[in-house]
């Protein structure tokens, strides 16, 4: 059963723009590794969580970098959760899919349980 449904999309320039101005910013967003991809993976990877948080009614109550986006071998994206979110999701099956292209990121989550 579809437990939950989200969906972002992310401006990349603008996205940019933030990172830039707001100092930490980057390290309060991203784990360490997903704080080095380009900035297009980086637009791509807020979307994802902010696609999760809809799909998980959490508002913005969400601790950041307990959602990680990591690419499979085959390039699939999948979420790596920690803490909070882990026992938010525990017993859930989330389904991501990201995309990036013309200065724009999406992402789209399910939940199921």
């Amino acid at each position: 059963m579809i437990d939950g449904i989200g969906i972002d999309v992310v401006d990349i320039e603008r996205f940019s723009q933030s990172l830039a101005r707001t100092p930490g910013l980057t390290q309060r967003l991203f784990t360490a590794a997903e704080s080095v991809l380009p900035i297009s993976s980086q637009a791509a990877r807020f979307a994802a969580k902010e696609a999760l948080a809809k799909a998980l009614n959490a508002g913005k109550g969400l601790p950041w970098l307990d959602a990680e986006v990591i690419n499979l071998e085959s390039g699939k994206p999948e979420f790596l959760f920690r803490g909070q979110i882990a026992d938010l999701v525990d017993g859930a099956n989330v389904h991501l899919s990201i995309s990036h292209d013309a200065g724009i990121a999406s992402a789209v989550v399910i939940v199921e349980r």
